[in-house]
């Protein structure tokens, strides 16, 4: 069992529907048939939603992708049409609204893997090969794989595992055309976002995107090359054969597996509160991790 400790309402704004709450965003649809995306302060980790937010991360996500959006305009285009806040919606939803197409969105996290750690690591301790591709022996935690590689998973709902599936499994449900398009944006997309990162001191590990159609056109969607979609490790700290240090949840997932939070990952009981302090540092490494990206100060 898992998902929400403590689910919250949505709040209701004149002239937009609720759709859906996710994670870690809200979405709406308004008047026109657009939707609404608000990113929460909400932190998940090992598929719940924890009951302790992260003050401005729900902003950092949202800033960092519009950013990300840029750098990536001649690759692919993406799906903001305004950050503009609905009439009638909360002040605090400045920052973090993104008005979006709505898309044909497509049933695949379209993930990339330049370096092999996670549930990548774990298929190729049992098999030498990560969805389906075989990989050279020899490979431990935090190694870079000769070239990076396509590695995409099913798309779960809140509280369930995303599910890694080969690329032949992908061209079976969405079309072999797709699935080709699919392969060669997400591959376009993690290799400038690996480069622009490696100029400012930061490994770009792996991250997961979201596309749609709009028409003919495929579209990235949701977030991109954030701490929450990524794994980003400091360059000068990368060293194979060991968990890397992150600028992501690092903080939080070790403090809900240590002793002192007194939490049962394997029990069916929600994890507790975190401890200011855990809080604090996640939300450092958040900052630092769009001040370096961006070369901006987050204020």
């Amino acid at each position: 069992m898992s998902g929400f400790v403590e689910k919250p309402e949505p709040i209701q704004v004149p002239g937009l529907v609720h759709l859906h709450t996710g994670k870690v965003r809200e979405l709406y649809q308004n008047e026109a048939g657009d939707l609404v995306m608000v990113a929460s302060d909400r932190m998940s980790a090992y598929d719940w939603v924890l009951p302790t937010e992260i003050p401005d991360k729900g902003r950092i996500l949202t800033q960092l992708s519009l950013w990300w959006f840029d750098q990536l305009a001649d690759l692919v285009p993406n799906h903001v049409l305004s950050t503009e806040v609905p009439a009638g919606a909360p002040a605090d939803w400045a920052g973090r609204t993104l008005v979006c197409k709505s898309l044909q969105m497509v049933p695949v996290e379209a993930v990339a893997r330049g370096y092999l750690t996670g549930s990548g690591l774990i298929e190729y301790n049992e098999s030498r090969t990560v969805c389906g591709l075989a990989l050279p022996e020899g490979l431990v935690d935090g190694s870079e794989l000769p070239a990076p590689i396509f590695t995409p998973a099913t798309k779960a709902a809140v509280g369930e595992h995303d599910e890694n599936v080969s690329y032949e499994e992908v061209a079976r449900q969405v079309g072999a055309d797709t699935a080709a398009r699919l392969r060669q944006a997400t591959l376009a997309v993690y290799s400038r976002g690996r480069e622009i990162a490696r100029d400012r001191g930061i490994i770009l590990a792996d991250t997961k995107f979201e596309f749609g159609f709009e028409g003919e056109s495929l579209v990235i969607a949701d977030e991109v090359l954030t701490p929450d979609s990524s794994r980003f490790w400091p360059a000068d700290q990368w060293q194979p054969g060991r968990a890397q240090p992150s600028y992501d949840k690092q903080f939080v997932r070790d403090w809900l597996t240590s002793p002192e939070s007194g939490w049962d990952r394997k029990s069916e009981q929600p994890p507790p509160p975190l401890p200011q302090e855990v809080v604090e540092a996640t939300r450092a490494k958040y900052v630092e991790a769009y001040q370096r990206l961006t070369g901006t100060s987050w204020s």
